[in-house]
């Protein structure tokens, strides 16, 4: 991580090989996914694995309420702590493959889909959300190269 990148304080947990994390740093893409987002008022905005906040900061400076699902019990403090300053933040620390989208989902309001997708479970993911895809507005991942060729394929 470059020091323009690195996470805000209380962030002490390295990335754990069995989530299959890998904390976004590069400010680049994560303004690429912001900007894509592209937040308006009244959007009911739902983050999958936020980890350290690299896409969850940024989006509660461009909108106040954002629900999150992360499954890393040692990542919900400081995400909370460093995100109340910001915004409302709605953690719910489950798997993401348990949760039901369309539960999440408001009348007259679906819920957009956003996220760094953990490598090893991203077709898991995708195929759970098409799942609920009457309450999903729109779905903006990040995904590695190798999981785009297979759905490609």
């Amino acid at each position: 991580m470059t020091p323009s990148s690195s996470p805000p304080a209380g962030f002490t947990e390295p990335a754990k090989k069995q989530f299959g994390q890998h904390f976004l740093a590069d400010r680049y893409y994560v303004d690429k996914i912001v900007m894509a987002v592209n937040p308006v008022a009244g959007d009911n905005l739902v983050e999958i694995g936020p980890g350290q906040g690299a896409i969850t900061f940024p989006l509660l400076r461009k909108h106040p309420r954002l629900t999150v699902i992360e499954f890393d019990r040692d990542l919900i403090a400081p995400l909370a702590a460093a995100a109340a300053p910001l915004g409302e933040l709605t953690i719910i620390h489950r798997d993401v493959l348990q949760v039901d989208f369309s539960a999440l989902a408001e009348p007259g309001r679906k819920i957009r889909l956003v996220g760094n997708l953990p490598y090893n479970i991203s077709s898991p993911i995708l195929f759970h959300a098409l799942e609920h895809a009457a309450a999903i507005s729109d779905m903006t991942f990040m995904l590695q190269k190798e999981v785009v060729d297979r759905m490609a394929a």
